[in-house]
């Protein structure tokens, strides 16, 4: 009798088994989602993985990556999603030299892309395009540069005192980077008053007044803590850079709720938000992780119901043979 109740027990305990693995929700596909090297980027990044994984998607962060590497690495499906820069896609991937609007650049890249398997969802409202700035002591010293052919005319006046340009690498050397903007311009900057170095360090360089301008993004955190004087682009060189998600489209295939569940937090994301959030890590050096976290708890995102992604149901378990 002791041992008919042990089987019984046993076999209760097996059947309960099955009933938890049938009951147990498949585990959603890993999205691996691309960042590039600079602190914008880090945070685009973990924005969207904190907010996806709180909706239930596994995500993988590969972060510290060139344009040209990240592109290629979701070109070939290596990488699933990566916040994109129009103007980016728009001259350096696609070779598109024609000046367009916002809108324009926003709609011609959507088309590009979707012939390389590429999705542009939903665009935030933040454009961080570049600008070149002066130190605060620079400004001082000399009111009459408010804009960038304002600047081209003092280099040129004053060749002879080797003011330095600092500009970040990936800027240094890409096709709608220095060479175009020196063509633009008419601008006399060459290897003897350029320097090359991380991002970071260029703000560095103009909080310190190592050198005489430097280049800059609009949304970086650092323009009003370190007192930077943000030149106009009078002649209209830098493309627009509105920032969204792109996708590859075959992951959105499979998961077509996405679209809709980054829709609102790209909407979240203007110019101030993004100098907030930046500012937090790149001046009070607060770790990205954090400042995700608490935005996002200030900010509650509430998509639809349809949005929500619900996992495969498991498939039926086999019965085994004796």
């Amino acid at each position: 009798m002791k041992k008919l109740c042990t089987l019984i027990m046993g076999v209760g305990m097996l059947l309960s088994g099955f009933v938890q693995a049938a009951d147990a929700p498949a585990e959603m596909p890993v999205l691996r989602i691309g960042a590039r090297v600079f602190t914008e980027q880090t945070m685009l990044a973990e924005l969207t993985a904190q907010y996806l994984r709180d909706k239930g998607y596994q995500v993988q962060i590969t972060g510290g990556l060139g344009s040209n590497l990240a592109r290629s690495a979701q070109e070939s499906g290596q990488l699933d999603l990566l916040w994109e820069y129009t103007g980016v896609s728009l001259v350096a991937y696609n070779h598109v030299d024609e000046k367009l609007d916002s809108e324009q650049t926003y709609q011609r890249v959507k088309e590009l892309d979707a012939k390389k398997g590429l999705v542009w969802l939903s665009p935030s409202k933040f454009n961080n395009t570049y600008a070149l700035a002066l130190p605060d002591k620079i400004a001082q010293q000399y009111p009459q540069v408010n804009n960038m052919s304002d600047l081209t005319t003092v280099l040129k006046a004053e060749a002879d005192k080797g003011h330095i340009v600092a500009l970040d690498t990936e800027f240094a050397n890409r096709s709608d980077g220095l060479v175009g903007m020196v063509k633009h311009y008419g601008m006399n900057l060459g290897r003897e008053n350029t320097r090359q170095m991380d991002a970071g360090l260029v703000y560095t360089a103009l909080r310190n007044g190592q050198v005489f301008a430097g280049l800059v993004y609009t949304t970086d955190g650092r323009l009003n803590a370190f007192k930077l004087k943000v030149l106009a682009d009078d002649k209209h060189y830098f493309p627009d850079y509105t920032a969204a998600p792109v996708i590859r489209k075959e992951y959105l295939d499979k998961h077509p709720q996405l679209a809709d569940l980054l829709k609102p937090l790209a909407a979240l994301l203007d110019n101030q938000t993004m100098r907030t959030l930046n500012a937090r890590i790149d001046v009070d050096h607060e770790s990205p992780t954090v400042v995700a976290a608490e935005f996002l708890r200030e900010h509650p995102i509430n998509p639809s119901a349809d949005s929500v992604p619900v996992p495969p149901a498991p498939a039926a378990k086999q019965e085994e043979k004796p």
